[in-house]
C-alpha cells in the first residue's frame, strides 16, 4: 500500500493471479464432479445373449450412457508386437522421445527434460466380448482414440543412450543442453485385455457399437475396471477441489488484506485532519490570547511559540513546525504538536 491508499503492484499481481487461478480450477472441479455424476448415473449392462434384443425394446434403439465391461476380441483382422514374439492386438502405440539435460540459469542446476520426437498409433476395429467364451454377443467400439483413459500396456521399452565425444561435451556445456538418449517405447492394447467400456450403446443396422456419447459426456475405454475408474475420477475431484479452495482462500486473503490497508489508510487520514483541524483552532486560540494579528505572523513561523522560525524536522512524521526551544520544552514522551505523531528522533533544519 502506498502513501496514497492505493495497492501495491504486488498486491495486485497476487490477487489478480489467485483470483485467476481459482477461477480455472473451479472450471476444472466442476466439470470433473459432473463427469462423476455421469458415471454414477450410467447405465451397467451386461453382455450377453438378450443384449440385442434389449436395444431394440429401448426408444431410439440406444442407452444414452452405458457401462460395458467385458474382453478385448478382434473383429478380422489384429496387430502383431514389433518386438515381443506372439504378442497380438489392436492397438499399437510407437513413442520416440528424446531425454536431455537443460540448464536452469535461474537455479543453477541440470534438469531432465523430454521431448516426443516421434508417435505413431496404429489401430484395428476390434470388439468388447463377454467373459464367457459360451457367449458369442460381442459390442463394436468405436474411434477408440477419443476415448479418456486409454491406458495401454507397455509391452517393450528401451533407452539408446548417446555416445558423446570430448568436443560434444565441450559444446554441450556452452550450449546449455546436455543430450542423454531416445527413450523408445511400444504400448498395446492386446487380444484378451479386459476393459470397461463408457458411452453410447446403440444398436445399428443389427450391429452394437460402443461409441462417443453426446450431450458433452465423457468417453471413458481403460484396462481399470468400473469401481477403479470411479475411484480415480473422484481422487482427481478430490485435488482440484483442494487446489480451488487453497487459492481461493488465497484471494479472499488478499483482498481483505487491501480493503483493511485501504480502511486503515483513510481512517489515519481523517485523525490526521482532524488534529490539524484542532492544532489550527488551538493556534488561533494561542494568538488571540498573545493578541497577535493572524496575519502578522510569518508562515515559517514556530508553531508553538509564534516567535521564533522553525528550525528542526520530526521524524519519523516528517513535520516541521517548532524551533529548537520549543522542543526542548515539550513533555516527555515528546509528540509531534500536529499529528501527535512520537517523536523518535530530530534532525536540525538549516535554511540558506
Amino acid at each position: 500500500m502506498d502513501s496514497n491508499g492505493k495497492p501495491s503492484t504486488a498486491q495486485i499481481v497476487v490477487l489478480a493471479t489467485s483470483s485467476a487461478l481459482t477461477a480455472v480450477f473451479y472450471s476444472i472441479y466442476r466439470s470433473r464432479s459432473m463427469t462423476v455424476a455421469r458415471l454414477k448415473e450410467a447405465k451397467k449392462v451386461s453382455i450377453d445373449q438378450d443384449l440385442k434384443n434389449i436395444l431394440s425394446e429401448t426408444p431410439g434403439r440406444c442407452v444414452p450412457y452405458a457401462i460395458i465391461e467385458g474382453v478385448v476380441r478382434s473383429v478380422k483382422e489384429t496387430l502383431s508386437s514389433q518386438f515381443v514374439d506372439n504378442c497380438k492386438g489392436v492397438i499399437e502405440r510407437l513413442t520416440l522421445k528424446e531425454e536431455k539435460m537443460v540448464w536452469n540459469r535461474t537455479t543453477h542446476l541440470w534438469n531432465n527434460t523430454e521431448k516426443v520426437i516421434h508417435q505413431r498409433t496404429n489401430t484395428v476395429p476390434f470388439a468388447l466380448g463377454s467373459h464367457d467364451d459360451e457367449i458369442a454377443a460381442t459390442v463394436r467400439v468405436v474411434r477408440p482414440l477419443d476415448a479418456a483413459e486409454l491406458n495401454l500396456e507397455t509391452t517393450y521399452e528401451n533407452f539408446h543412450p548417446t555416445v558423446q565425444s570430448l568436443s560434444n561435451v565441450i559444446g554441450h556445456f556452452i550450449s546449455g543442453e546436455r543430450p542423454k538418449g531416445i527413450h523408445e517405447t511400444e504400448e498395446m492394447l492386446r487380444l484378451g485385455d479386459s476393459m470397461t467400456g463408457v458411452g453410447e450403446l446403440v444398436l445399428d443396422n443389427n450391429l452394437i457399437k460402443l461409441q462417443p456419447p453426446k450431450q458433452g459426456f465423457c468417453y471413458f475405454l481403460t484396462r481399470l475396471d468400473y469401481e477403479s475408474l470411479l475411484r480415480k475420477q473422484g481422487n482427481s475431484v478430490r485435488l482440484w477441489r483442494v487446489l480451488t479452495i487453497v487459492f481461493g482462500v488465497a484471494a479472499c486473503s488478499t483482498l481483505l488484506f487491501i480493503l483493511w490497508k485501504r480502511y486503515a489508510h483513510r481512517r489515519q487520514s481523517r485523525r490526521e485532519r482532524s488534529m490539524l483541524e484542532e492544532f489550527k483552532e488551538q493556534q488561533k486560540k494561542r494568538m488571540r490570547e498573545l493578541n497577535i494579528e493572524e496575519g502578522s505572523v510569518s508562515p515559517t513561523s514556530c508553531t508553538v511559540c509564534l516567535s521564533r522560525e522553525r528550525s528542526c524536522v520530526f521524524l519519523e512524521c516528517g513535520h516541521v513546525c517548532a524551533c529548537a526551544q520549543c522542543y526542548d520544552a515539550l513533555l516527555e514522551p515528546k509528540k509531534c504538536p500536529i499529528c501527535r505523531a512520537t517523536i523518535d528522533r530530530v534532525v536540525p533544519l538549516y535554511n540558506s
